[in-house]
């Protein structure tokens, strides 16, 4: 693993798999390494310190594969875990498979439909890989055997909603971060943006434009990259540094409104009970959208406002993406 969601999601799966008495070697890409997006997530979920950092500092997957085909060799395990769709995730599928060792795929299956989002090229490639494919619900099972990918599959739910369900309501005991931030729960609004897509000059401009154009503050957690790239923000808009695991859970989950790009933001709002609005022109949690908790506004700034503006959770709420017990059937499908 490599970035903020997947130590995140490692949390439940690594006490599942002690529970399950599997060895579990952790190797950390580098690939995201500032502390805030890195070591507080070790330090805040209890993780194992990683056995291997390759402490590249670069997303590169092609720079990544050599110091994880080395761990990989010298530890020889019987399964290779990788999470989601990231660079880290891709060069570790494919820095098994070239050492003839299985994938494990967290989260197989999802599809946004863009492939010009380089994420949803390393989904397709990494299900393809995977000799054990465990998507979040059935949806994703269904379009994984549409695509005839070769490996088993196993509906498992989301390893995510377990850290969530789980420490959400402790970070909200725990975080003084209203305090800090001199917020009243439900009074503002809370901004991410990140992608690749979304931070270049004009398109970032865009979205920043719409964040003006909110009525309520904006408290805007700013990833490096993401803030390298601002030269200046509206005045209603707040910017702070990366937030630890317990303190963004506490902000986000007594929000108003959510805007992101993230996807694993766009599951946690719904399960927060918090609207969403989605930074993006299409998404791979297209549940979120069809049961009215989430908008997609891609990057237009009129559009934004409206939608945050007009933003409410529906009086339904089935339950999405599982039941809290995913990292259980993660560890018993690695068993089997």
């Amino acid at each position: 693993m490599g970035n903020r969601p997947q130590f995140i999601k490692s949390g439940p799966v690594s006490v599942a798999l002690r529970e399950a008495a599997i060895d579990e070697v952790v190797l950390h890409t580098g690939q995201h390494w500032d502390r805030e997006l890195s070591d507080v997530f070790f330090e805040e979920l209890s993780l194992p310190e990683p056995a291997y950092r390759l402490d590249l500092h670069t997303a590169d997957p092609v720079a990544m594969r050599p110091g994880i085909a080395d761990a990989l060799e010298r530890e020889e395990p019987d399964w290779v875990l990788v999470y989601g769709d990231t660079n880290s995730t891709l060069a570790g599928a494919e820095a098994a498979v070239a050492a003839g060792l299985p994938v494990a795929h967290v989260e197989a299956g999802l599809r946004s439909g863009d492939l010009s989002m380089p994420e949803e090229r390393t989904r397709i490639t990494v299900d393809r890989l995977a000799g054990l494919l465990l998507p979040p619900d059935e949806r994703s099972a269904a379009t994984l055997r549409s695509e005839g990918v070769p490996g088993r599959i196993e509906v498992v739910g989301d390893v995510m909603a377990d850290a969530c369900f789980r420490l959400a309501p402790v970070a909200r005991e725990r975080s003084r971060i209203l305090e800090r931030l001199d917020l009243a729960q439900g009074s503002y609004v809370v901004a991410t943006i990140h992608r690749e897509a979304n931070v270049q000059p004009e398109r970032l401009a865009c979205i920043v434009d719409g964040l003006g154009r909110i009525a309520d503050p904006v408290v805007f957690p700013a990833h490096p990259r993401t803030r390298s790239r601002l030269s200046e923000v509206p005045s209603n808009v707040r910017l702070v540094d990366p937030l630890g695991y317990l303190d963004m859970a506490a902000l986000c989950s007594q929000a108003r409104v959510i805007v992101t790009d993230s996807g694993g933001l766009q599951k946690e709002a719904y399960w927060y009970g918090v609207p969403c609005v989605t930074a993006r022109p299409s998404t791979e949690w297209v549940d979120t959208v069809e049961a009215g908790a989430n908008v997609l506004v891609d990057a237009d700034p009129e559009a934004l406002a409206a939608a945050v503006a007009a933003a409410r959770m529906p009086d339904e709420r089935p339950p999405l993406y599982g039941d809290g017990h995913a990292s259980e059937r993660v560890a018993a499908a690695l068993r089997g």
